[in-house]
C-alpha cells in the first residue's frame, strides 16, 4: 500500500510548480485529495506552512510562497534552461572553503549543504568543497547564486587552477560521471515510455502520475552538477533535459484538463443545490 505524501511538501511543490501564481485552499484540498490526502490535514500544513513563513497569504483563502522560500523557488525555476548555463571547461576549479563557519546552528548547516549540493560542489578535502569551473559567469555568478541559496557570507569562494597531482586526481573521481549519464539516459526512457501511453490513462490517475513523476525528473535535474565533457556524457544530459521539457508541458496540459473538469463538476454541484 502506497503511503500518502506529507501534505506539507506536496503543498510547496505545487506552489513550487505554480512559478509565482497563487494557489487557493479550495485548489490545494482538491489537487492533495488525488494522493489520498483529507481536507483538515490539507488546512492544518498550510497553516502550519505560513507559521514558518514557506509561504504567505495572498489574499482571502490563497497563497503564494513566502520569504523564506524566495531563493529556492527563484534557482528551481530555472531548471528550464539549465543547459544553458553550461560553458567551456578549461580545467579549472571552482572552490569553497567552510573551515571557518560554525557548526552549531542546524538550520543554518542545512542551508549551506543544500547550496553546495545544488550547485554540484563535492568536499575534495576537509571543510573544502569543489566543482568544475564550466558554468557561464565563473566563479562570480556561482558566489552569487551560493550565498543567495543560503550559503553563510563568511564562506570563501574562489577559483584553484593548479591543484597537485594527487588532488587533481581525485578531484576527477568525486563525481560517478558514468552513472549520471546512466541516469539521464533511464529517466529520459521512462518518461518517453509513459508519455507514448498517457492518452489511455484516466484524467486523475494521469495527473498524479505525471506530478510525481514529473517532480522526480526536475528534482533530478535541480540537483544535477551539470558537469562537462569527459566528466559526464553532456549529450545523455541534453537529451535528458528536452525530454523533461516535453514531460512537462504535457503534465501542465493534463492538469489544465483536470482543473476545468473540476470546475465543471463544482458549477454542476452548486447548481443542482440552489435548484433544490
Amino acid at each position: 500500500m502506497a503511503v500518502a505524501p506529507n501534505p506539507r511538501h506536496l503543498i510547496l511543490k505545487f506552489l513550487l510548480g505554480a512559478e509565482g501564481q497563487v494557489m487557493s485552499a479550495r485548489e490545494a484540498v482538491a489537487a492533495c485529495a488525488l494522493f489520498g490526502l483529507r481536507e483538515n490535514s490539507v488546512r492544518v500544513a498550510l497553516v502550519r506552512l505560513a507559521a514558518t513563513g514557506m509561504i504567505e497569504a495572498a489574499g482571502r483563502g490563497a497563497y503564494r510562497l513566502g520569504a523564506n522560500a524566495a531563493g529556492l523557488a527563484e534557482d528551481v525555476s530555472t531548471w528550464r534552461v539549465a543547459e544553458s548555463r553550461v560553458g567551456e571547461w578549461s580545467g579549472a576549479w571552482i572552490t569553497v572553503y567552510c573551515g571557518g563557519l560554525g557548526r552549531s546552528n542546524r538550520a543554518a548547516l542545512s542551508r549551506r549543504d543544500r547550496a553546495l549540493e545544488m550547485l554540484g560542489f563535492r568536499e575534495l578535502d576537509h571543510e573544502c568543497f569543489i566543482r568544475p569551473d564550466n558554468l557561464v559567469g565563473g566563479v562570480v555568478a556561482v558566489r552569487e547564486r551560493l550565498f543567495k541559496l543560503g550559503l553563510d557570507e563568511g564562506a570563501a569562494v574562489f577559483l584553484a587552477t593548479a591543484f597537485d597531482a594527487e588532488r587533481e586526481k581525485r578531484a576527477r573521481t568525486l563525481w560517478d560521471g558514468k552513472a549520471l549519464t546512466r541516469s539521464y539516459r533511464k529517466t529520459r526512457e521512462q518518461l518517453e515510455k509513459w508519455l507514448q501511453q498517457a492518452d489511455t490513462l484516466e484524467l486523475e490517475v494521469a495527473a498524479r502520475e505525471s506530478f510525481l513523476m514529473g517532480g522526480s525528473a526536475i528534482r533530478q535535474l535541480v540537483f544535477d552538477p551539470l558537469l562537462p565533457d569527459p566528466l559526464v556524457d553532456s549529450a545523455e544530459r541534453r537529451a535528458f533535459v528536452d525530454t523533461v521539457l516535453r514531460y512537462d508541458a504535457a503534465g501542465h496540459l493534463i492538469w489544465r484538463k483536470l482543473h476545468i473538469l473540476s470546475a465543471a463538476v463544482a458549477d454542476t454541484a452548486s447548481a443542482a443545490s440552489v435548484s433544490h
